[in-house]
């Protein structure tokens, strides 16, 4: 039997394990080792790489610390303060609390880095609001997963310190080059919103004050406050990433701590008058204790000790992948598409495809290294091309038949899944419209940077 009928039988043989839902990471797992053999590589060969990414990972250090900034801002009821400032901004138009929520998405994100945590929160703490709104229950979990998709390209993006770390670039400049197209998925999303909510008369209005605007932004003032240090730090270059990340966590954590014991004292302070205990309590958010912090960091180490192995092993796969050829045969099929435009759009597709089936992590860990070359040598930007792969594995979190991010939100809201999928359709033509507008308008994505 021929290597490539043995590669061929291992890949079909790893694909229905993969559609039996068996994870990610021992699916690439197992079609590594396999075609370890038949191409003659030892065990000791993958061991060495996976060493090799972690000695040289200083900035996948920041992908750990943005999960569990995440995992701190909503245990501490920062994420809910934000939630409502959004609420008090566009909670006048029809569709307004919908509408809210992707935008509690969007700041979430600026914080967060994580798609899948972005949608699991906003959805937890919105979905139930919406259906009291008078929401289609699908349409508003639908909302939730759609608005998740903007957690990886709004920074600081754990994905895109994955492909910095890949292609070698620099990961500030990443991060710069994701702010107005992620800013740009989240109107195109509410756009689509208030033209959905006015069609079914979805949503009870309140009137817009600037008394409960600014009541509420200065509630939130400690997520506007992470949002600032991070894109300030990352920005100017006072950071790198990691230690940008760093930062914003042991921020997190002082908040958290400092705003548990401010609102305790506060409470059991009975010379205080109502007044300065309800501006006492916009001050502060509802916090955490000491105690709670080993069990944040344990779920938050839960998720990279999920993410880093994925990683590491994917690395090898490239390895391999470039032994058999493929990226050659995927590399000449892209090329030979002609020019420019040709090449981009041939590239997209390719993306799009991908990220049907795929998380946008393997689907960066294995296309990237093979795309962006191609991509440059037409001439693409590195960093605007970057920005193109990313925002396309973006949407495909709503993409069935993967579509993780319709996953979560059916978990955390109870919807079943596919009764999602009819309402996601939307917000699947606005991020692809947003997304063509990327890809044709390079300076949307290099204009905040002054040295490209």
């Amino acid at each position: 039997m021929t290597d490539g009928t043995l590669v061929t039988l291992i890949s079909v043989g790893v694909t229905i394990l993969f559609m039996l839902g068996v994870p990610v990471f021992l699916v690439i797992a197992y079609w590594v080792v396999g075609c370890s053999f038949v191409l003659g590589l030892t065990l000791d060969n993958m061991g060495a790489e996976i060493l090799n990414v972690f000695n040289k990972g200083f900035a996948l250090l920041a992908m750990p610390l943005f999960i569990l900034t995440g995992d701190l801002i909503n245990k501490s009821g920062i994420a809910r303060r934000l939630s409502d400032f959004a609420y008090a901004c566009l909670g006048w138009l029809r569709g307004g609390l919908a509408m809210a929520s992707l935008g509690a998405c969007g700041l979430f994100a600026a914080i967060s880095g994580s798609n899948s945590a972005t949608t699991a929160t906003i959805g937890s703490m919105l979905h139930p609001e919406m259906v009291k709104g008078g929401y289609d229950e699908r349409f508003s979990a639908a909302t939730a997963a759609a608005g998740g998709t903007v957690g990886i390209i709004i920074p600081p993006s754990i994905i895109f310190i994955v492909y910095g770390f890949l292609m070698n670039l620099p990961i500030s400049d990443l991060f710069v080059a994701g702010i107005v197209p992620g800013a740009l998925m989240v109107i195109g999303m509410q756009f689509a919103c208030w033209i959905i909510c006015r069609l079914n008369g979805w949503g009870f209005l309140i009137p817009l004050q600037l008394n409960r605007v600014l009541k509420t932004a200065f509630g939130a003032w400690l997520g506007f406050f992470a949002i600032g240090l991070v894109l300030w730090g990352i920005y100017t270059g006072k950071f790198s990433p990691t230690e940008a990340a760093g930062v914003t966590v042991g921020f997190c954590i002082i908040a958290g701590l400092l705003s548990w014991l401010i609102s305790r004292l506060t409470r059991q302070d009975r010379d205080r008058t109502w007044q300065e205990k309800n501006y006492a309590e916009m001050l502060v958010v509802e916090g955490f204790t000491l105690w709670q912090v080993p069990g944040i960091t344990m779920r938050s180490a839960e998720i990279t000790g999920i993410l880093a192995p994925l990683i590491a092993i994917s690395v090898v796969m490239q390895q391999i992948l470039s032994l058999l050829g493929a990226q050659q045969v995927i590399g000449d099929f892209v090329t030979s598409m002609g020019g420019y435009y040709a090449v981009l759009f041939t590239a997209m597709i390719i993306v799009f495809f991908s990220g049907m089936v795929l998380e946008s992590l393997p689907v960066t860990i294995i296309l990237a290294p093979i795309l962006a070359p191609i991509a440059a040598s037409v001439g693409v930007d590195p960093i605007h091309f970057s920005v193109i792969f990313l925002v396309g594995a973006s949407i495909g979190f709503i993409t069935p038949p993967y579509g993780l991010n319709l996953y979560v939100a059916s978990g955390v809201t109870g919807v079943p899944y596919f009764r999602l999928l009819r309402y996601t359709v939307p917000y699947l033509v606005a991020l692809i419209g947003v997304w063509i507008f990327v890809s044709l308008t390079p300076e949307v994505a290099l204009f905040l940077l002054p040295d490209r």
